[in-house]
């Protein structure tokens, strides 16, 4: 199944959606500032486990108490799809203090 680009107004209607998710060139990027290293860990364990559920892998960095995503779809020839965003929205379910309230 072919993933397909999504269009700038696409983008546009799912980035209202994720307050912090941004686009950096061809990119969905979001950078989160957690109490502790640790915890900051923590963090990209979890992201990592949601990361191969979905079978779609963003690139993590972790920082001493920061966490930094980014994140497009290679098969789609690094465009922006569908399955960025899904990535983006169970992130923030699973960051400690964003999300789902």
């Amino acid at each position: 199944m072919a993933v397909e680009p999504l269009s700038q107004k696409e983008i546009e209607d799912r980035l209202a959606e994720l307050p912090g998710w941004s686009v950096d060139g061809d990119r969905l990027t979001r950078s989160y500032r957690l109490g502790s290293h640790f915890a900051a860990a923590a963090l990209v364990v979890h992201i990592a486990g949601v990361q191969d559920e979905l079978d779609h892998h963003s690139d993590l960095t972790l920082g001493y108490d920061t966490v930094s995503l980014s994140v497009h779809t290679h098969s789609a020839g690094g465009a922006l799809t569908e399955r960025d965003f899904a990535l983006a929205r169970r992130v923030e379910d699973t960051a400690p203090g964003h999300g789902a309230h």
